[in-house]
């Protein structure tokens, strides 16, 4: 089964990527040995991940990384439409920099493989300073095409494309602050829903009151976001971290992102740095979607994804590095530990959780509760600069 965009995104936003940009410089050479797990809502995934970064020269620097998720479990969904499942996405990454005077340009291709999913990503990107450094402005843009199958229909075959456009500015304002604006867009096109999932209508003619039907999207969607960042270094060398996104699409969501990080050091070599972090997120629902539609084919675009509902999450994080004694370090390179720990709290206002109907109480359609729950997040991953 397609595994949802989101929970892809607690795993890997920001985990390899620097939030901030400098100078030109190439990448770190480093390894990354990353296990990742995500537990909540009836569904387990977690994997192993590697990333690789090589230099060549002054100028060159290669980039390697392959991912895994692990999907089992059966979600809110699947509880009430269908059977638990297992999955297995396998993600192949690679990327060159390329470094000329104060510009660095960026080559990447990723490719992702599910049972039911096929995925291609190419992208390209330009950074460049000004100002004897102080600014830098960078510039991407990726194209994705995708294939989508059905695990249970084998003349099921559809596709996809995703263009990526985006803009940012870094600006460093003072000796302690650090600014970043960035917007991007997107458009996508093709199949764009889940083949496996389904809308409820009212069916007076069944005992529980409502029946399924499949879930019928645009073919089309268009969507951009805008966000500010702010790092300020504390006096006691810690530092502060500020994000406000906006985002909004043609489907008719609007969503907004606030988080906040403090990282402090513990010792003057920074063997030991913790991290705390809080991060609330608000959306409205799509224009198309419904918990309960009053009839069959009710509106010519049909969803009932809680992803595309009315919903909030706030997230708790902490996370501790930790940097090994020469003598334990592998290679006699510079050996860093790190966890991460998140909490997410999920709140649904206008997606009903039908499993009460399982229940000997008769419910009437659509005065089920609000569906709601918490999920962990764990990263654990093991860096060595090569």
């Amino acid at each position: 089964m397609v595994v949802t965009k989101l929970l892809r995104y607690f795993f890997i936003v920001g985990l390899f990527l620097p939030t901030y940009a400098f100078a030109a410089v190439l990448p770190e050479e480093r390894a990354d040995n990353l296990y990742h797990a995500y537990s909540g809502g009836g569904v387990t995934i977690d994997g192993p991940s590697v990333l690789i970064r090589k230099n060549i020269g002054n100028n060159v620097s290669f980039s390697a990384n392959y991912y895994v998720d692990m999907i089992s479990g059966a979600s809110i969904d699947v509880e009430a439409t269908a059977s638990e499942y297992t999955e297995r996405r396998d993600q192949y990454s690679l990327g060159v920099d390329y470094l000329v005077d104060k510009t660095t340009i960026n080559l990447g291709y990723t490719n992702s493989s599910e049972s039911d999913y096929e995925a291609q990503t190419v992208g390209f990107g330009i950074s460049q300073g000004f100002f004897g450094d102080l600014s830098t402005i960078d510039l991407r843009v990726s194209y994705g095409s995708d294939e989508v199958f059905r695990n249970d229909d084998e003349y099921f075959s559809d596709e996809a494309q995703h263009r990526r456009y985006g803009v940012s500015w870094n600006q460093i304002l003072t000796q302690k602050l650090i600014a970043e604006l960035s917007i991007e867009t997107v458009t996508d096109e093709g199949y764009l829903n889940n083949p496996y999932r389904t809308v409820r209508f009212l069916d007076p003619t069944v005992p529980q009151g409502f029946s399924y039907q499949p879930e019928d999207y645009p073919r089309t969607r268009n969507s951009d976001a805008a966000a500010i960042r702010l790092k300020y270094r504390l006096p006691y060398r810690a530092s502060i971290k500020g994000e406000y996104r906006r985002y909004a699409d043609s489907w008719g969501i609007t969503a907004d992102n606030i988080e906040f990080r403090y990282t402090h050091p513990l010792e003057e070599q920074d063997e030991w740095i913790f991290e705390g972090k809080i991060r609330y997120y608000q959306q409205t629902s799509a224009d198309f979607y419904s918990d309960l539609f009053p009839y069959s084919k009710a509106t010519s675009f049909r969803a009932r994804d809680k992803e595309l509902s009315n919903y909030t999450t706030l997230a708790l994080g902490i996370g501790v590095s930790y940097e090994l004694p020469q003598r334990w370090s592998l290679l006699n390179r510079r050996n860093t530990i790190n966890l991460y720990w998140d909490h997410i709290l999920f709140d649904y206002e206008d997606f009903l959780d039908v499993t009460v109907h399982g229940d000997s109480t008769a419910i009437t359609p659509g005065s089920e509760p609000a569906y709601s729950f918490s999920a962990n997040v764990i990263r654990l991953f093991w860096t060595v600069r090569i």
